[in-house]
C-alpha cells in the first residue's frame, strides 16, 4: 500500500482560520502567474484553505515580476503582494518520474477538494485526470490552458500551443474589436484582463462543481480556454454574426450606435465618458446642455447607428464636443450629475486611491506580507458580501514557507521522513 493511500483526510481548514462562505474547502494549485493563481485566490479571499506548489528555488515567476518592492534585504513584486495572499507555499518537484514527489503530490490530490492548473503539458510529468479521480472521486480538477484541451473536442495540435494573455486577447477575438479603427492596429489591453477573465469563469466554474460534489459526491473536471473565455464576453459579437451577417469592428472611444457615447477633454486635459442610453436619460443630457429636443428628437439624432451618421446625428455631436470643449473636466461631472447623466472621468490609479468615495468603501487594506516582513496596502474585495465577507488572513507567504508544516501536519510525515526529502531536488 503507497502512503497516500493511508493519508486520512484532515478537515479544512487545518492552516487557516475559519472564515467565509467557502470555508472548508481545500484548494491545491500548481499554476503560475495570473489565471490559475487568481482563480484560487478569489475562493481563498472567501475563506478556502489555498495551498500553492512551487518549484523548488525557483517559485513562481510572478514574484519576480517588475516593478519590485523592497524592504531591507527582501525583495518582492508588487503584484504578488496584491495577488499571492490568503495561500500557502509549499515547494515541490511535480515530476511524477520522482516516487517520492508522485507520493507527496498524489497524498495532496487526496486531502484537498479542488486542484487547479495552468501548466498545459501535464501528461508529460506523468500527471492524468484519471489518476486523480482514481486517488479522490470527489476532487474538481480545473485546467486553464491558452486553446483548451483535446478531451473536450478540438484540434489536438491547436490545443497544445502555449498562450499568454496577449494570444487569447489576439485569439480571442477581443483584440480585433478593441481600438480604433483602420489604419490603426487591433489593441491590446493592458492589464492581463484575459488572465483575470479565464480566472474569474474558472472560479465560478470551480464553485459550480463543488456545489454539484457536495450534493453528490462526484467530483468533476472544470476546463476554461483562455480564448474561449475571452469570446464569451464579446457582447453580442457572435449573435450578430451568426444571425444577422453584421462583423463588428473597432470604432474607438465613440459608440456608434446611440449618443451620446463619447470621450471628451476637458481644458484641464483630463477625459470625461459621457454614455446616455435610452429617451430618458438623453431627454436629460438635452436638458443639461439646453439643447431643444425638438431640433435633436431621439429616434433621429441618437437612437441608432443611422441616427448618430445622419447629418442630425453628426450636429449633436457637434453641439456636445464645443460645450465640452469649454470646461474642465471636474465641471464636465458637476454639471451632467445634476441631470443624472451617467459619466465618468478616466481616473490614473493615484486618484481613485486618494478618493474618499473609494476610501469610504473600504476598498484598500493592509496586511502584514510574509515574504516582505512588514505591513503593505492592497486591493481589498470584490464582490462584498453582508454575511460573510472577505478577509485577508496572511500576506504572500516567501518561498516554501509552509512545505515542513504541510508535510507534518497534514500528509503525515515525520521528521526523519522530511529530512530525508532534503537536499534531492525534491521539495528544496
Amino acid at each position: 500500500m503507497e502512503k497516500w493511500e493511508k493519508i486520512e483526510r484532515i478537515p479544512a481548514p487545518a492552516l487557516a482560520p475559519v472564515y467565509g462562505p467557502l470555508s472548508g474547502m481545500r484548494v491545491l494549485v500548481s499554476g503560475t502567474i495570473v489565471a490559475a493563481p487568481f482563480a484560487a485566490t478569489m475562493l481563498s479571499d472567501f475563506g478556502a484553505e489555498l495551498i500553492q506548489i512551487e518549484r523548488p528555488k525557483i517559485g513562481d515567476p510572478y514574484r519576480g515580476q517588475s516593478p519590485q518592492v523592497t524592504n531591507g534585504d527582501r525583495t518582492i513584486s508588487a503584484a504578488w503582494i496584491q495577488g499571492a495572499r490568503n495561500r500557502l507555499s509549499f515547494t515541490l518537484n511535480t515530476n511524477m518520474k520522482i516516487p517520492e514527489s508522485k507520493e507527496i503530490f498524489l497524498s495532496l490530490i487526496k486531502i484537498s477538494d479542488v486542484w487547479v492548473e495552468n501548466m498545459v503539458w501535464i501528461e508529460k510529468l506523468g500527471i492524468t485526470d484519471e489518476m486523480l479521480f482514481e486517488v479522490n472521486p470527489r476532487l474538481i480538477i480545473a485546467h486553464i490552458s491558452g486553446f483548451g484541451r483535446p478531451q473536450f473536442g478540438g484540434n489536438p495540435e491547436i490545443c497544445n500551443r502555449g498562450s499568454y494573455d496577449p494570444i487569447g486577447q489576439a485569439e480571442g477575438g477581443y483584440m480585433f474589436l478593441n481600438g480604433f479603427p483602420e489604419p490603426r492596429p487591433p489593441q491590446y489591453a493592458a492589464s492581463f484582463i484575459n488572465d483575470y477573465i479565464a480566472a474569474l469563469i474558472a472560479a465560478n466554474g470551480i464553485t459550480a462543481a463543488y456545489v454539484h460534489a457536495m450534493k453528490t459526491g462526484k467530483g468533476q473536471v472544470v476546463e476554461v480556454a483562455q480564448v474561449e473565455a475571452m469570446a464569451r464576453v464579446l457582447d453580442d459579437a457572435f449573435s450578430c454574426w451568426m444571425n444577422a451577417g453584421v462583423l463588428k469592428g473597432r470604432f474607438g472611444n465613440k459608440i456608434p450606435i446611440f449618443q451620446p457615447a463619447n470621450m471628451y477633454k476637458g481644458t484641464d486635459g483630463r477625459y470625461v465618458y459621457i454614455g446616455a442610453y435610452g429617451p430618458d436619460v438623453y431627454g436629460r443630457f438635452l436638458q443639461a446642455l439646453e439643447l431643444d429636443p425638438t431640433e435633436f428628437p431621439f429616434q433621429e439624432a441618437a437612437a441608432s447607428r443611422e441616427a448618430v451618421a445622419s447629418p442630425i446625428g453628426q450636429e449633436l455631436e457637434r453641439r456636445t464636443q464645443a460645450w465640452m470643449e469649454v470646461r474642465t473636466a471636474q465641471e464636465i461631472q458637476d454639471h451632467l450629475s445634476k441631470f443624472r447623466v451617467p459619466l465618468g472621468i478616466a481616473k490614473t490609479i493615484a486618484e481613485i486611491y486618494e478618493d474618499p468615495h473609494w476610501q469610504a468603501r473600504g476598498m484598500f487594506i493592509n496586511y502584514e506580507d510574509q515574504t516582505l516582513g512588514k505591513e503593505v496596502k492592497a486591493f481589498g474585495f470584490v464582490p462584498k458580501m453582508s454575511e460573510t465577507p472577505g478577509t485577508v488572513w496572511r500576506g504572500s507567504p516567501a518561498l516554501g514557507q509552509d512545505t515542513e508544516t504541510i508535510l507534518s501536519k497534514l500528509l503525515g510525515y515525520n521528521h526523519s521522513e522530511i529530512a530525508d526529502l532534503k537536499g534531492k531536488g525534491i521539495i528544496d
